[in-house]
């Protein structure tokens, strides 16, 4: 690998894989929970490391919209510790009130870029990562804003433990292949598919969320899902 690949985060500079972090004036209800309920479940150093001294798997989400895929899968799973990451602060709205409507006990928010809580993370830490329906930046010049890079690529590979799973879902064809290209490049991953129905069919444990039934992509949503060895 090169020296390149094995920068940080950090060391890569202001990669802005996102775009506006808020559309509207927060709701009063999503405004009071940023008062009240995020600083309880922030993932924070104490809070990721209190999570990571527990023994429970740890998984994390990147870019969780308006956190109903987070939720649903938080209270599916009760036995994991969940960690969001989303720089949208109406996205962050939303999750709150998911999380809080539902009394969930088992989920960390961090309200920013996830790239710096990559770099903090300690070697084998976690068990899953999603990465669905990401800003696919489809205008070439635009390409290297995608949030999977060869250097987060080899980010994942570094936190995951052997036998963890990233989970890659998009509707966009060239984001796509463009995955699929840099998880193949990294010796640390394998892609058990067999055949076209492996990546066409949501995951029996997929949870369908809003913005995906909106059909925004250019193709049939996609599900790939890379191994780490």
């Amino acid at each position: 690998m090169s020296s390149e690949e094995n920068k940080s985060a950090a060391e890569w500079g202001p990669m802005r894989s996102f775009g506006r972090i808020k559309s509207r004036k927060l709701k009063p209800q999503q405004a009071n929970l940023f008062e009240t309920l995020l600083p309880q479940i922030e993932a924070s150093d104490a809070h990721v490391t209190e999570a990571l001294d527990s023994g429970r798997e740890l998984w994390l989400e990147i870019g969780f919209g308006g956190g109903e895929h987070l939720a649903a899968q938080a209270a599916k799973n009760p036995q994991v510790t969940f960690i969001g990451c989303e720089p949208f602060l109406n996205g962050v709205g939303s999750a709150l009130r998911h999380i809080d409507e539902v009394g969930l006990e088992n989920v960390l928010i961090l309200a920013n870029d996830a790239r710096p809580l990559l770099d903090r993370l300690p070697p084998a830490s976690l068990n899953r990562i999603f990465i669905l329906f990401a800003d696919p930046w489809p205008k070439a010049r635009h390409n290297k804003r995608r949030f999977v890079q060869p250097e987060t690529v080899a980010a994942f590979a570094r936190v995951l433990k052997a036998g963890g799973a990233v989970r890659f879902a998009t509707d966009w064809a060239n984001y796509a292949d463009w995955a699929l290209e840099r998880f193949l490049a990294c010796p640390d991953f394998e892609w058990p598919a067999q055949g076209q129905a492996d990546w066409n069919a949501p995951p029996a444990d997929h949870v369908t969320t809003r913005y995906e039934t909106k059909g925004l992509g250019d193709c049939r949503p996609v599900f790939f899902d890379f191994i780490r060895r």
